[in-house]
C-alpha cells in the first residue's frame, strides 16, 4: 500500500495485475483476498467450468460496425463487464473505494455494504453508474435505512445477497493470522443493531442469532414493497427460487459464489447458467461472476446466457498495483480481449453470441 503505483504499460493481462498485487500487499491481506471457504473447491470448480468450453469460430462474418454495447437495467453500457461488490478496498489502497470509483470507466460499480468508504462519497466521484449491494440486517429498520441511503446517493439498483446468512471462515486468512487493520471498517454498518441472542439447538451457538435474522420469502416481498429501485437477487442457484423472485417483482439474478467464500461445495455459476436462462426466458437479466479473467471467459459466459459478468478480485489487484489508473486499465484490457475474441469468433455484437459458439472440451 505504500509503494508507488506501477505504470499500466507493464501490465498486459489480468494475471499480470494479480502477480503484481501479490508482491505489493501484506501477506495477511493477500491471504484474506485470495482465500475462500473450506478447501477452496468452489473457486477450483469455477475455473474448471470455464476451461471445459472452447470457442467454435465462424468465418466470413461481417464485423463492420461491431460493438460490445448493451442496455442493462436502464443503463446504456459500453461493455458487459461490471465491478462486483467487494468489501474493504482500503486494505489495498489508502483511498479505498474512492480510488476504484474514479477508475471505473464505462461500467457499473457495485458498492458493498462492507465498503470502507461511504456510498455517498463513492457515488460523488464515480465515473459511471453505481449500484448498492445490500446485506439485510436483523432489524428491518436498519435494512430500510441502508436502502434509503443508497437511494439518496443516486444508486441505480440494489443487489441483494440472499445466500449467506452465515459466512464460513477463510482458512488461509486464519492461518495467516489476518485481522482487520485499525482504521479499516465497514462504514455502512456504523450504528447497525447486532443480532440479538436467541435460543436454538445448533451445536455452534453463533448460528442461533445469525440464522434467526436470515432473510426469508417474507423479507423478499417486503423489499419489493419498500423500494422502486431494480432488485437483483445475488447468490440464487436454483431456477425455482429465481422464478419465484421474478414473480414477486424482482428484476434480475446474479449467479455467484461470492468468490468461493460461501458454501465450498456449491456448483460453479457457469454450470448453473443454462438451466437458469431456460427457466427465466430471454428477457430477465442474468449476471454471473466466478473466475472471469479473460475476454474469452466473458465471451463464454455470454454464450451460455449471461447478459453481463462481474469481476471481484481483479479490481483489488488492479487497485493495489496502479490505483485508479490501474482499475481503468484493467477494464480496458478485458474489454479489448472481449472485442478481439468476438471478431475472431465471428460474433460482432453481444446479441450474436449464442450457445452455438461453444463446444465442450
Amino acid at each position: 500500500m505504500t509503494q508507488s503505483p506501477v505504470l499500466p504499460g507493464h501490465m498486459l493481462c489480468l494475471d499480470d495485475y494479480a502477480q503484481g498485487a501479490k508482491s505489493r500487499v501484506e501477506a495477511g491481506v493477500w491471504a484474506w483476498l485470495e482465500g475462500g471457504s473450506g478447501d477452496l473447491s468452489a473457486r477450483k470448480r469455477e475455473a474448471e467450468a470455464l476451461a471445459a468450453h472452447a470457442i467454435v469460430p465462424r468465418v466470413l462474418a461481417d464485423a463492420a460496425g461491431g460493438s460490445t454495447r448493451l442496455r442493462l437495467l436502464g443503463h446504456d453500457l459500453a461493455h458487459p463487464v461490471i465491478l462486483a461488490p467487494v468489501g474493504y478496498h482500503a486494505l489495498v489502497h489508502p483511498q479505498g473505494e474512492l480510488a476504484t470509483a474514479a477508475g471505473a470507466l464505462d461500467t457499473v460499480l457495485t458498492v458493498s455494504t462492507m465498503a470502507s468508504r461511504p456510498v455517498e462519497d463513492i457515488a460523488h466521484v464515480a465515473e459511471g453508474p453505481v449500484w448498492f449491494q445490500l446485506y439485510t440486517q436483523p432489524s428491518r429498520g436498519d435494512t430500510l435505512a441502508l436502502i434509503r441511503r443508497a437511494e439518496a446517493a443516486g444508486c441505480g439498483a440494489l443487489m441483494v445477497t440472499l445466500d449467506t446468512p452465515v459466512q464460513p471462515a477463510g482458512l488461509s486468512a486464519m492461518r495467516a493470522g489476518f485481522a482487520m487493520p485499525q482504521g479499516v471498517r465497514a462504514v455502512h454498518l456504523d450504528g447497525i443493531t447486532a443480532p440479538a441472542p436467541v435460543a436454538g439447538h445448533w451445536y455452534n451457538p453463533v448460528l442461533n442469532p445469525l440464522t434467526a435474522a436470515a432473510p426469508t420469502w417474507d423479507d423478499a416481498r417486503w423489499l419489493r414493497e419498500v423500494t422502486d429501485l431494480p432488485l437483483i437477487a445475488k447468490g440464487v442457484a436454483h431456477p425455482d427460487d429465481a422464478r419465484r423472485l421474478i414473480d414477486l417483482g424482482w428484476d434480475a439474478v446474479a449467479l455467484s459464489t461470492h468468490g468461493g467464500r460461501a458454501l465450498a461445495a456449491v456448483a460453479a455459476p457457469l454450470r448453473l447458467l443454462p438451466a437458469m436462462r431456460a427457466a427465466l426466458g430471454p428477457d430477465v437479466p442474468i449476471l454471473l461472476d466466478g473466475a472471469i479473467r479473460t475476454g474469452a471467459d466473458v465471451f463464454c459466459a455470454l454464450a451460455l446466457g449471461a447478459n453481463a459478468v462481474m469481476i471481484g478480485r481483479p479490481q483489488l489487484h488492479a487497485l493495489a498495483v496502479g490505483g485508479s489508473l490501474g482499475v481503468a486499465h484493467m477494464l480496458k484490457l478485458l474489454r479489448e480481449e472481449l472485442e478481439l475474441t468476438m471478431v475472431l469468433a465471428g460474433c460482432p455484437t453481444i446479441a450474436s453470441i449464442t450457445p452455438a459458439a461453444l463446444m465442450p472440451v
